[in-house]
């Protein structure tokens, strides 16, 4: 039903309002008794070859949803009744923050893809830590956490710091974001040095920690062999406990969509589709260079179980979805997971 009547018809919207609509649209209908129950019947798939042991956690099914869909973590219990292993909320900053001016969300239908230019924005980490303890589901949670745009680099890692302390209450792992290519300057904190002080200084905040938490770096697709060495050798001296493969691209390689009209959208991060097979082989990449020792967390361009078992059969040990999601609907969870059973992963 999702695919051929409601795409179809929040398709004829912009996206992000739409994005908010839905979004105030579950949240109402979840209200009423019975369909958190019906939803979980529907979508969850409860069945323990399923589960996979990452980095001390116990994840009831592979399956996550990325950071970037429920930023300010509004609608994490709906979310866990559609049946995902877990869910990352953010990027979240210190500050509330606008983001970049609107429009800054595009779909591109044709090459079942994105286009988005946010820019971090998010009502702030406090906000989001009282919503947090006021969730009613055990579903696993991960925290998304970044700087705000008008914090220069050479301050950056108190920004970080900042929103490590204000979550570590209520989330379950750290993601800390240096890819996106929406915050002007903030990919220069990939670079070897500046990251390598970045981490360490999180790494030495956690380590303080009565009970430290997983840690993981998000990545952007758009490193090269070089830089994801310097990755990887980083993660290893560091001791973080893993990657998230990948972000979204700055390139328009191969695209379908008419030239001219992604001239016309400007600047952005690229998902879904697009960014699929180099997402797979970054993956495959660190997978190699770190002998598999380095978790990764799959996503970019899963849209099926077999986009899903590739990432696996790569070298990932979860998978997240967000175009997917967006262009399948609530039922890609089930689909995956099902897909993944049969195939014995």
């Amino acid at each position: 039903m999702y695919k051929t009547l409601l795409r179809p018809l929040f398709f004829l919207f912009d996206p992000e309002k739409i994005h908010h609509f839905t979004q105030m649209l579950v949240k109402f209908l979840f209200k009423i008794p019975g369909v958190s129950w019906i939803s979980r019947q529907i979508w969850r798939v409860d069945d323990p070859k399923l589960k996979k042991e990452v980095f001390g956690l116990t994840f009831p099914n592979p399956v996550g949803l990325a950071a970037g869909f429920d930023k300010d973590a509004r609608w994490v219990d709906e979310l866990a009744d559609m049946g995902f292993g877990f869910i990352e909320i953010g990027t979240l900053t210190p500050k509330p923050q606008p983001g970049n001016p609107k429009p800054r969300l595009f779909r591109l239908p044709e090459d079942m893809g994105l286009i988005n230019r946010m820019g971090f924005n998010n009502e702030g980490v406090e906000m989001a830590v009282r919503r947090l303890k006021k969730r009613k589901r055990k579903v696993i949670v991960g925290g998304n956490i970044g700087k705000n745009k008008t914090t220069p680099n050479d301050m950056a890692i108190s920004d970080y710091l900042t929103c490590y302390r204000s979550l570590y209450p209520v989330v379950d792992y750290f993601v800390i974001n240096v890819s996106s290519p929406n915050t002007p300057g903030l990919r220069e904190l990939q670079e070897k040095e500046p990251l390598k002080q970045l981490l360490w200084s999180i790494r030495e905040e956690n380590s303080n920690m009565p009970s430290p938490k997983p840690v993981l770096l998000k990545i952007a697709p758009d490193l090269n062999n070089e830089q994801l060495d310097d990755i990887v050798d980083i993660v290893n001296e560091v001791k973080i406990d893993g990657i998230i493969a990948t972000n979204t691209t700055i390139a328009r390689n191969g695209l379908v969509t008419d030239s001219v009209e992604i001239e016309k959208i400007g600047m952005g991060g690229l998902s879904g589709k697009p960014v699929k097979d180099r997402s797979t082989a970054v993956i495959g990449y660190i997978h190699e260079k770190s002998q598999g020792s380095i978790p990764v967390i799959a996503v970019g361009g899963i849209f099926s179980g077999q986009d899903a078992l590739e990432k696996l059969e790569a070298g990932a040990s979860l998978v997240q979805v967000y175009t997917g999601f967006i262009y399948e609907g609530p039922a890609i969870i089930k689909k995956i997971n099902t897909f993944l059973l049969a195939n014995k992963c």
